[in-house]
């Protein structure tokens, strides 16, 4: 199974990626391009992973990055956000109440 990437804008300068599927290799690279692009481009970046149901080593360690870089990630409890917090990852739980409002 791929990953869907999709691109939702908020107010200002700050986008929004909700993310389904799978979170493996070369698709952790697609969603570290993207992000870093946004990041350049002075925008605030969250990652909806509510919609995620395995992330690999590879994405683990781009999540990482990204979570260092400032990119927020929003994840339900659940096993996926397990892996992440105990990767070191910071994560916001509750995914959906932290979307409504834009963080």
């Amino acid at each position: 199974m791929a990953l869907r990437i999709t691109r939702e804008e908020g107010p200002g300068s700050r986008a929004l990626l909700r993310l389904e599927g799978r979170v493996v290799a070369q698709w952790a690279a697609l969603l570290e391009r993207e992000c870093v692009a946004l990041l350049r481009s002075r925008c605030l970046v969250s990652l909806d992973l509510a919609g995620v149901n395995f992330v690999d080593r590879a994405g683990l360690e781009v999540l990482t990055r990204l979570s260092r870089a400032g990119v927020e990630v929003c994840c339900r409890s659940g096993p996926v956000a397990s892996v992440l917090e105990g990767e070191g990852v910071r994560v916001t739980r509750d995914a959906d109440d932290v979307n409504d409002g834009w963080p």
